[in-house]
């Protein structure tokens, strides 16, 4: 395990945490009272938000194993989240046992779980690095022990490009950790919109700002620019319940966030 020591002692109960609400909205077990009255309170004015967070789950299962079974053997996961089975390691290496995958998060829980995300195949790797989102540079350092840059990666960004403004730097973070990847790489990311229920969505941003958290919400051409000299694969930036799902969406209306992939020429 790369990065800080371990780090029960620094979990801060006070404030909510949105590794931690997406958990509960998950079903998990690894939230604090704080992280649950957050997201009842959001369940409350947006009823999809649950929903929401298993679509955003199985849109990382599918672009997961569609990049695996193409033949990408390396995979960086920033804003990993508190482990929820099966993980990414788990679908990558359930279609080629030896690949490589290194986690990244910087909240204390998820290094406390880390040893979860960690249980992998014997041909492959799992890493887990504990650093923030925002200093792609340190990133890239610490992956670079288990992953070779010179051969293709898969990036994921899943759900967490909403908690980084624009104003903030998301579009440096993207930049920098791309221009790194060797051609072949992807790009996976998902991140939150208002285009489909716009009043919904500024109660949840309201509700995340009370609890002290920054989130932002894109348009679709909002979302298509941080994907700005890769080719986007099929069906291109699209709802992530309908990207790629051959199964019927759950019942209870639209899912406001986008999904996509592309690749780096």
């Amino acid at each position: 395990m790369t990065g800080t020591e371990p780090a029960a002692q620094y979990i801060d109960t006070t404030r909510p945490h949105p590794a931690r609400v997406y958990d509960w909205f998950l079903g998990g077990k690894d939230n604090y009272p704080v992280d649950e009255r957050l997201g009842r309170q959001i369940a409350a004015l947006d009823g999809g938000a649950p929903r929401a967070a298993r679509a955003n789950r199985a849109f990382m299962h599918r672009a997961t194993r569609a990049l695996a079974e193409d033949g990408i053997r390396q995979f960086l996961d920033i804003g990993t989240g508190i482990p929820t089975e099966p993980n990414l390691h788990q679908i990558a290496q359930s279609v080629a046992p030896d690949a490589r995958v290194v986690y990244v998060d910087n909240d204390p829980m998820v290094l406390a779980h880390a040893g979860a995300l960690l249980r992998g195949t014997p041909e492959g790797v799992t890493e887990y690095v504990q650093a923030d989102a925002r200093d792609p540079r340190a990133i890239l350092e610490e992956a670079a022990h288990v992953l070779d840059f010179g051969r293709p990666v898969a990036l994921s960004l899943i759900a967490l490009l909403h908690f980084v403004a624009d104003e903030d730097g998301a579009h440096e973070v993207v930049s920098t950790l791309v221009d790194a990847l060797a051609p072949g790489s992807c790009l996976v990311l998902t991140t939150m919109t208002a285009d489909f229920e716009p009043e919904n969505v500024e109660k949840g941003i309201a509700a995340y700002a009370a609890g002290g958290v920054t989130l932002v919400a894109r348009t679709r051409d909002e979302v298509a620019a941080f994907f700005k000299g890769l080719d986007l694969l099929e069906p291109g930036v699209a709802p992530v319940d309908a990207w790629r799902n051959e199964q019927a969406p759950e019942d209870g209306g639209p899912v406001s966030l986008y999904g996509a992939v592309g690749r780096k020429p």
